[in-house]
Protein backbone atom coordinates (compact mmCIF):
# COMPACT_ATOMS: atom_id res chain seq x y z
CA UNK A 1 0.00 0.00 0.00
CA UNK A 2 1.07 3.64 -0.43
CA UNK A 3 -0.55 6.33 0.97
CA UNK A 4 -2.18 9.34 -0.21
CA UNK A 5 -0.27 12.59 0.64
CA UNK A 6 -2.29 14.88 2.57
CA UNK A 7 -1.08 18.43 0.93
CA UNK A 8 -1.02 20.74 3.35
CA UNK A 9 0.60 23.65 1.54
CA UNK A 10 -2.43 23.01 -0.64
CA UNK A 11 -5.33 22.91 1.37
CA UNK A 12 -3.97 25.89 3.24
CA UNK A 13 -3.75 27.72 0.25
CA UNK A 14 -7.62 26.69 -0.13
CA UNK A 15 -8.03 28.15 3.39
CA UNK A 16 -6.81 31.04 2.69
CA UNK A 17 -8.99 31.59 -0.09
CA UNK A 18 -11.70 31.08 2.04
CA UNK A 19 -10.79 33.18 4.24
CA UNK A 20 -10.41 36.26 1.90
CA UNK A 21 -13.43 35.67 0.81
CA UNK A 22 -15.12 36.29 4.19
CA UNK A 23 -13.21 38.83 4.87
CA UNK A 24 -14.21 40.66 1.37
CA UNK A 25 -17.99 39.92 2.35
CA UNK A 26 -17.86 41.56 5.49
CA UNK A 27 -16.36 44.35 4.15
CA UNK A 28 -18.78 44.97 1.49
CA UNK A 29 -21.78 44.14 3.73
CA UNK A 30 -20.84 45.64 6.91
CA UNK A 31 -17.68 48.00 5.97
CA UNK A 32 -15.91 45.72 8.47
CA UNK A 33 -12.13 45.05 7.93
CA UNK A 34 -10.75 41.93 10.48
CA UNK A 35 -7.47 43.28 11.94
CA UNK A 36 -4.75 41.16 13.75
CA UNK A 37 -2.35 42.15 16.12
CA UNK A 38 1.00 40.28 16.59
CA UNK A 39 3.48 41.16 19.06
CA UNK A 40 7.13 40.25 19.29
CA UNK A 41 9.12 40.49 22.30
CA UNK A 42 13.00 39.80 21.90
CA UNK A 43 14.71 39.22 18.16
CA UNK A 44 14.84 35.27 18.16
CA UNK A 45 15.44 34.44 14.46
CA UNK A 46 13.14 31.65 14.33
CA UNK A 47 10.14 33.90 15.87
CA UNK A 48 11.07 36.84 13.55
CA UNK A 49 10.57 34.61 10.47
CA UNK A 50 7.54 33.95 11.85
CA UNK A 51 5.91 37.08 12.37
CA UNK A 52 7.02 38.18 9.24
CA UNK A 53 5.13 35.45 7.13
CA UNK A 54 2.04 35.69 9.52
CA UNK A 55 2.21 39.78 9.09
CA UNK A 56 2.23 38.89 4.93
CA UNK A 57 -0.59 36.34 4.81
CA UNK A 58 -2.33 38.62 7.04
CA UNK A 59 -2.79 41.26 4.46
CA UNK A 60 -2.79 38.87 1.51
CA UNK A 61 -6.47 37.94 2.71
CA UNK A 62 -7.09 41.22 3.06
CA UNK A 63 -7.16 41.45 6.64
CA UNK A 64 -5.69 44.58 8.85
CA UNK A 65 -2.13 43.70 10.27
CA UNK A 66 -0.34 45.37 13.41
CA UNK A 67 3.05 44.39 14.61
CA UNK A 68 4.17 45.82 18.13
CA UNK A 69 7.85 44.92 18.52
CA UNK A 70 9.36 45.19 21.81
CA UNK A 71 12.93 44.80 23.14
CA UNK A 72 14.27 41.61 24.43
CA UNK A 73 14.46 43.46 27.96
CA UNK A 74 11.12 45.10 28.08
CA UNK A 75 9.31 45.02 31.47
CA UNK A 76 6.93 42.67 31.32
CA UNK A 77 4.26 45.35 32.51
CA UNK A 78 4.96 47.22 29.41
CA UNK A 79 4.08 44.36 27.86
CA UNK A 80 0.68 43.87 29.91
CA UNK A 81 0.08 47.31 29.51
CA UNK A 82 0.03 46.73 25.36
CA UNK A 83 -2.17 43.79 25.69
CA UNK A 84 -4.67 45.80 27.46
CA UNK A 85 -4.78 48.60 24.95
CA UNK A 86 -4.64 46.05 22.36
CA UNK A 87 -7.92 44.37 24.45
CA UNK A 88 -9.82 47.99 24.46
CA UNK A 89 -8.90 48.78 20.55
CA UNK A 90 -12.12 47.98 18.22
CA UNK A 91 -10.23 47.43 15.48
CA UNK A 92 -8.22 44.50 16.73
CA UNK A 93 -9.79 41.10 16.34
CA UNK A 94 -7.51 39.02 17.13
CA UNK A 95 -4.12 38.92 19.28
CA UNK A 96 -0.96 36.94 19.37
CA UNK A 97 2.02 37.01 21.53
CA UNK A 98 4.72 35.14 20.09
CA UNK A 99 6.63 32.55 22.09
CA UNK A 100 8.48 31.86 23.52
CA UNK A 101 9.04 34.93 25.70
CA UNK A 102 12.20 36.16 27.34
CA UNK A 103 12.54 34.40 30.70
CA UNK A 104 12.13 37.06 32.85
CA UNK A 105 8.21 37.05 31.47
CA UNK A 106 5.62 34.71 32.82
CA UNK A 107 4.07 33.41 29.61
CA UNK A 108 1.10 31.79 31.57
CA UNK A 109 0.21 35.73 33.07
CA UNK A 110 0.86 37.20 29.49
CA UNK A 111 -1.26 34.94 27.66
CA UNK A 112 -3.83 35.20 30.43
CA UNK A 113 -3.80 38.62 29.59
CA UNK A 114 -5.10 38.39 26.03
CA UNK A 115 -8.89 38.80 25.77
CA UNK A 116 -10.46 35.90 25.21
CA UNK A 117 -12.56 36.69 22.11
CA UNK A 118 -9.23 37.90 21.11
CA UNK A 119 -7.02 35.24 22.17
CA UNK A 120 -6.93 33.56 18.28
CA UNK A 121 -3.72 31.27 19.88
CA UNK A 122 -6.51 29.21 21.54
CA UNK A 123 -4.26 29.64 25.11
CA UNK A 124 -6.15 31.28 27.29
CA UNK A 125 -7.21 28.85 30.01
CA UNK A 126 -11.00 30.34 29.53
CA UNK A 127 -10.66 29.28 26.07
CA UNK A 128 -9.07 25.79 27.14
CA UNK A 129 -12.09 25.35 29.31
CA UNK A 130 -14.32 26.04 26.97
CA UNK A 131 -12.96 23.30 24.57
CA UNK A 132 -12.64 21.03 27.21
CA UNK A 133 -16.65 21.22 28.15
CA UNK A 134 -17.42 21.58 24.46
CA UNK A 135 -18.60 24.74 24.35
CA UNK A 136 -17.77 27.57 22.04
CA UNK A 137 -14.02 28.42 21.80
CA UNK A 138 -11.23 29.78 20.38
CA UNK A 139 -9.64 26.80 18.88
CA UNK A 140 -5.22 26.56 18.80
CA UNK A 141 -3.94 26.63 15.27
CA UNK A 142 -2.53 23.65 14.63
CA UNK A 143 -5.13 20.96 15.82
CA UNK A 144 -7.82 23.03 13.82
CA UNK A 145 -5.43 22.32 10.96
CA UNK A 146 -5.33 18.58 11.59
CA UNK A 147 -9.39 18.46 12.32
CA UNK A 148 -10.09 20.28 9.15
CA UNK A 149 -7.63 17.58 7.56
CA UNK A 150 -8.93 14.48 8.70
CA UNK A 151 -12.33 16.19 8.11
CA UNK A 152 -11.49 16.73 4.08
CA UNK A 153 -10.01 13.43 4.23
CA UNK A 154 -12.65 10.95 5.79
CA UNK A 155 -16.20 13.24 5.91
CA UNK A 156 -17.13 11.72 9.37
CA UNK A 157 -14.90 10.83 11.71
CA UNK A 158 -17.56 9.01 13.97
CA UNK A 159 -16.87 5.93 15.82
CA UNK A 160 -12.89 5.77 14.57
CA UNK A 161 -10.15 5.21 17.02
CA UNK A 162 -7.80 7.51 17.54
CA UNK A 163 -4.47 8.13 19.13
CA UNK A 164 -2.18 11.54 19.81
CA UNK A 165 1.07 10.98 20.92
CA UNK A 166 2.37 13.82 23.02
CA UNK A 167 0.04 15.52 25.51
CA UNK A 168 1.38 19.30 25.63
CA UNK A 169 -1.31 22.08 25.92
CA UNK A 170 -0.50 23.77 22.59
CA UNK A 171 -1.43 20.14 20.56
CA UNK A 172 -1.85 16.96 21.93
CA UNK A 173 -4.46 17.96 25.08
CA UNK A 174 -6.61 20.09 22.57
CA UNK A 175 -6.00 17.58 19.46
CA UNK A 176 -7.75 14.49 22.17
CA UNK A 177 -10.69 17.25 22.33
CA UNK A 178 -10.95 18.00 19.45
CA UNK A 179 -11.36 14.50 18.41
CA UNK A 180 -13.74 13.57 20.77
CA UNK A 181 -15.50 16.49 19.79
CA UNK A 182 -16.12 14.65 16.53
CA UNK A 183 -17.03 11.09 18.48
CA UNK A 184 -14.04 9.65 17.95
CA UNK A 185 -12.80 6.74 20.72
CA UNK A 186 -9.38 8.72 22.20
CA UNK A 187 -6.45 7.92 23.57
CA UNK A 188 -3.57 10.75 24.80
CA UNK A 189 -0.25 8.34 24.38
CA UNK A 190 3.50 9.72 25.64
CA UNK A 191 6.55 9.20 26.60
CA UNK A 192 5.64 6.52 29.45
CA UNK A 193 2.99 5.15 27.98
CA UNK A 194 3.13 1.19 28.50
CA UNK A 195 3.39 -0.98 25.21
CA UNK A 196 3.20 2.42 23.17
CA UNK A 197 3.65 0.08 19.73
CA UNK A 198 0.51 -1.82 20.64
CA UNK A 199 -1.51 1.18 21.63
CA UNK A 200 -0.45 2.83 18.22
CA UNK A 201 -1.38 -0.12 16.37
CA UNK A 202 -5.10 -0.29 17.09
CA UNK A 203 -5.73 3.11 15.88
CA UNK A 204 -7.64 4.34 12.63
CA UNK A 205 -6.04 7.62 13.29
CA UNK A 206 -2.69 8.53 14.52
CA UNK A 207 -1.81 12.00 15.50
CA UNK A 208 2.12 12.48 16.31
CA UNK A 209 2.76 15.19 18.34
CA UNK A 210 5.68 14.46 20.29
CA UNK A 211 8.79 16.21 19.21
CA UNK A 212 11.02 13.49 18.67
CA UNK A 213 12.66 12.94 15.49
CA UNK A 214 11.05 10.01 13.17
CA UNK A 215 9.88 8.12 17.15
CA UNK A 216 7.00 6.62 14.91
CA UNK A 217 8.35 3.87 12.74
CA UNK A 218 6.02 2.37 9.98
CA UNK A 219 5.00 -1.22 11.75
CA UNK A 220 3.54 1.13 14.56
CA UNK A 221 0.99 1.70 12.16
CA UNK A 222 -2.31 -0.11 11.34
CA UNK A 223 -2.96 -0.95 7.35
CA UNK A 224 -4.75 1.72 5.76
CA UNK A 225 -4.84 4.22 9.38
CA UNK A 226 -4.36 8.32 8.77
CA UNK A 227 -1.20 9.57 9.84
CA UNK A 228 -1.02 13.59 11.17
CA UNK A 229 2.55 13.92 11.63
CA UNK A 230 2.63 17.98 13.97
CA UNK A 231 6.43 16.76 14.13
CA UNK A 232 9.33 19.06 12.63
CA UNK A 233 12.29 18.22 13.47
CA UNK A 234 15.84 19.52 11.84
CA UNK A 235 18.39 16.57 11.94
CA UNK A 236 21.72 16.00 10.56
CA UNK A 237 21.61 15.32 6.69
CA UNK A 238 25.61 14.20 5.48
CA UNK A 239 24.04 13.57 2.39
CA UNK A 240 23.70 16.92 1.61
CA UNK A 241 27.19 17.71 2.60
CA UNK A 242 29.03 18.92 5.89
CA UNK A 243 26.81 20.76 8.28
CA UNK A 244 23.62 20.15 6.13
CA UNK A 245 20.54 19.26 8.06
CA UNK A 246 17.11 18.65 7.01
CA UNK A 247 13.17 18.67 8.15
CA UNK A 248 11.66 15.19 9.54
CA UNK A 249 8.89 14.35 11.26
CA UNK A 250 7.98 12.83 14.23
CA UNK A 251 7.17 9.33 11.94
CA UNK A 252 9.80 7.54 10.00
CA UNK A 253 8.13 8.75 6.73
CA UNK A 254 8.73 5.74 4.61
CA UNK A 255 8.34 3.29 6.24
CA UNK A 256 4.35 4.91 7.59
CA UNK A 257 3.62 5.68 3.96
CA UNK A 258 4.12 2.17 3.44
CA UNK A 259 1.20 1.15 6.07
CA UNK A 260 -0.80 4.04 5.97
CA UNK A 261 -3.93 5.06 3.87
CA UNK A 262 -3.47 8.37 4.14
CA UNK A 263 -0.12 10.56 5.76
CA UNK A 264 0.78 14.11 5.99
CA UNK A 265 4.76 14.90 4.97
CA UNK A 266 7.03 17.04 7.00
CA UNK A 267 7.76 19.78 5.27
CA UNK A 268 4.32 20.61 4.04
CA UNK A 269 1.89 18.79 5.80
CA UNK A 270 0.41 20.48 9.26
CA UNK A 271 2.78 23.39 8.88
CA UNK A 272 1.17 25.42 6.87
CA UNK A 273 -1.87 25.04 8.10
CA UNK A 274 -1.27 26.33 11.24
CA UNK A 275 -0.89 30.24 9.80
CA UNK A 276 -4.12 29.08 7.63
CA UNK A 277 -6.02 28.90 10.73
CA UNK A 278 -4.60 31.66 12.64
CA UNK A 279 -6.04 34.04 10.07
CA UNK A 280 -9.02 31.75 10.06
CA UNK A 281 -9.74 32.30 13.76
CA UNK A 282 -9.56 36.11 13.19
CA UNK A 283 -12.35 35.90 10.48
CA UNK A 284 -14.01 33.97 13.53
CA UNK A 285 -13.39 36.32 16.10
CA UNK A 286 -14.15 39.16 14.33
CA UNK A 287 -17.68 38.08 13.09
CA UNK A 288 -18.58 36.89 16.84
CA UNK A 289 -17.21 40.35 18.15
CA UNK A 290 -19.84 41.78 15.63
CA UNK A 291 -22.79 39.50 16.38
CA UNK A 292 -22.06 37.70 12.46
CA UNK A 293 -22.55 34.43 11.84
CA UNK A 294 -19.45 32.39 11.73
CA UNK A 295 -17.76 31.83 8.34
CA UNK A 296 -18.78 27.97 7.74
CA UNK A 297 -16.03 25.14 7.60
CA UNK A 298 -13.21 27.83 8.71
CA UNK A 299 -14.00 27.05 12.53
CA UNK A 300 -15.13 23.51 14.73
Amino acid sequence: MTATVIDGKAFAARVREKVGGHVARLKQEHGITPGLAVVLVGEDPASQVYVRSKGKMTVEVGMNSYEHKLDVDTAEADLLALIDTLNNDPAVHGILVQLPLPKHMNEDLVINAIDPAKDVDGFHISNVGLLGTGQKSMVPCTPLGCLMMLRDHHGSLSGMDAVVIGRSNIVGKPMAQLLLGESCTVTIAHSRTKDLADVVRRADIVVAAVGRPEMVPGDWIKKGATVIDVGINRIDAPEKGEGKTRLVGDCHYDSCAEKAGAITPVPGGVGPMTIACLLANTVTACSRANGLPEPEGLTV
